[in-house]
């Protein structure tokens, strides 16, 4: 029988220090039939295990989109054994990972619409994924807005293309940093997500809205969102809670009788208020 649990070697083709506890890798599968199989089910917003091998495994998104199918990428803080271990490798070195897990972002179900992004810290990497993907498909969608936050200037992640996407002409983007977290040369805005995107006051006709961030910015981004006027159908979130081994098995990410792997990653918003507060 198969192993659920085996893992396919990729090949770290690059190391990016996003941040001085945030590392991006870019990777290669070493198999070719293994990376066929992968593109040829993986959707945005979908999720993978990585291993050090001998430290464990750590969940984190596909941070890449479909569209791109040379590598994938992923990106993460150092916070535990596995994470620290990963961030002690190099360029050529092997780490394990399986995928693609959960759900997706119906961004079929978007076309024609105008997209509003809204994300805090480390937690752009999941929206990133979608933002590349209708970039690369630009004609299928309408106006793109991104408001991006974090506690500093240097918890930013993506600086090289959050500089490329203020570039370009047909996506709006507005970043944040928290009070006090401003350097003498910082051209953004000072505030809190939730009071950036009200200041913003984006139209919600038409406009799909996706949030992820700590759970204390979604609790009081949603609020703000429908005082903009969106309804719970416009609004989806993403969600990392606890999950392990990806597979429904550990019954470590369950809220309820919901497995945040295999019924999300990704919810909408009308959703995500029936299952309970833990979430």
């Amino acid at each position: 029988m198969e192993n659920i649990y085996r893992p396919s070697l990729m090949t770290i083709l690059n190391v990016t220090w996003e941040t001085p506890d945030t590392t991006t890798f870019k990777l290669a599968y070493q198999d070719n039939a293994e990376k066929d199989a992968f593109f040829s089910n993986y959707k945005v917003g979908q999720f993978g295990e990585y291993s050090a091998f001998g430290s464990g495994e750590s969940t984190f998104c596909v941070a890449s989109p479909p569209t791109r199918q040379d590598h994938i990428e992923c990106t993460f803080r150092a916070v535990g054994k596995n994470t620290k271990a990963l961030q002690a490798m190099n360029e050529n070195d092997t780490i394990g990972f399986r995928g693609p897990y959960g759900n997706y972002f119906p961004i079929e179900d978007w076309k024609g619409k105008n997209l509003l992004f809204i994300a805090g810290g480390i937690a752009l990497p999941p929206l990133r994924a979608v933002i590349w993907n209708i970039l690369d498909r630009r004609s299928d969608y309408g106006d793109a807005t991104i408001i991006y936050g974090a506690r500093t200037v240097s918890d930013l992640v993506y600086k090289m293309e959050l500089d490329e996407w203020h570039q370009m002409p047909d996506v709006n983007l507005v970043t944040t940093v928290d009070p006090g977290g401003e350097t003498p040369d910082w051209k953004g805005e000072i505030g809190f997500v939730p009071t950036v995107l009200e200041q913003a006051a984006p139209a919600h006709e038409n406009t799909i809205a996706i949030v992820c961030g700590p759970p204390i910015m979604i609790r009081f981004t949603f609020p703000v969102l429908s005082k903009l006027g969106f309804r719970d159908e416009q609004v989806f979130t993403t969600l990392e809670n606890r999950m392990k081994c990806g597979l429904g098995k550990c019954g470590r990410c369950n809220v309820g009788g919901t497995y945040v792997c295999k019924d999300g990653p990704v919810f909408r918003a009308d959703v995500l208020h029936k299952l309970p507060a833990e979430y």
